[in-house]
């Protein structure tokens, strides 16, 4: 009887740790859902809103279209490495059910600038390659930021910025997000 029971436990626990791993490597390299925690991207996105992120493109380096929204590691300043990408899923699955184990790192933004853009920031408006952009995803018509030097997007970076641009920390005040910084796609927002 304690053979039997053993070994029950055992395929319980070799069943759950596998299923742990497959679903692990699954975020890791196809798909995650997330959630958006905070403003920065109303009216496009709201908080605690449920999002679908592929996560195929970051473990390709692709390059993130115009206008894509993005989930950003906003930590820009230090390299990312493997046990990033294996400790975010699993902080993810933690914070669904504890938001106080959520990332403040992790960020979801619209691309705006990708390399060699120069972007101005100029009455009220995002100006790229010296033409004015038409954003009708923004909240507000009027951005309060400006800056008198322009930035050049450098290789192997994006520029982000939130739809809420009044009120959003994104690239104006961190700078460029290099391209492994770029954790994944929206897809779906549910």
């Amino acid at each position: 009887m304690n053979n039997k029971f053993l070994k029950e436990v055992l395929d319980w626990v070799y069943a759950i740790a596998l299923a742990l791993v497959i679903a692990t490597v699954i975020h890791i390299f196809l798909v995650q859902p997330t959630r958006v925690s905070g403003e920065s991207m109303d009216d496009t996105l709201h908080n605690g809103q449920y999002l679908i992120v592929t996560k195929w493109e970051h473990v390709l380096r692709d390059m993130p279209d115009y206008g894509q929204i993005v989930i950003i590691d906003s930590r820009v300043n230090r390299p990312r490495t493997w046990m990033d990408d294996v400790k975010e899923p699993l902080m993810n699955y933690i914070a669904v059910f504890n938001k106080d184990a959520a990332s403040n790192d992790v960020w979801v933004k619209r691309v705006i600038g990708k390399p060699g853009d120069t972007l101005e920031f100029k009455d009220g408006h995002v100006w790229r390659n010296g033409v004015e952009l038409q954003e009708p995803y923004t909240k507000e018509h009027y951005m309060n930021f400006s800056r008198s030097t322009p930035v050049v997007v450098p290789e192997g970076h994006v520029f982000v910025m939130g739809d809420n641009r009044n009120h959003s920390s994104d690239s104006r005040f961190i700078g460029p997000v290099p391209i492994d910084h770029v954790l994944g796609f929206v897809k779906y927002a549910i």
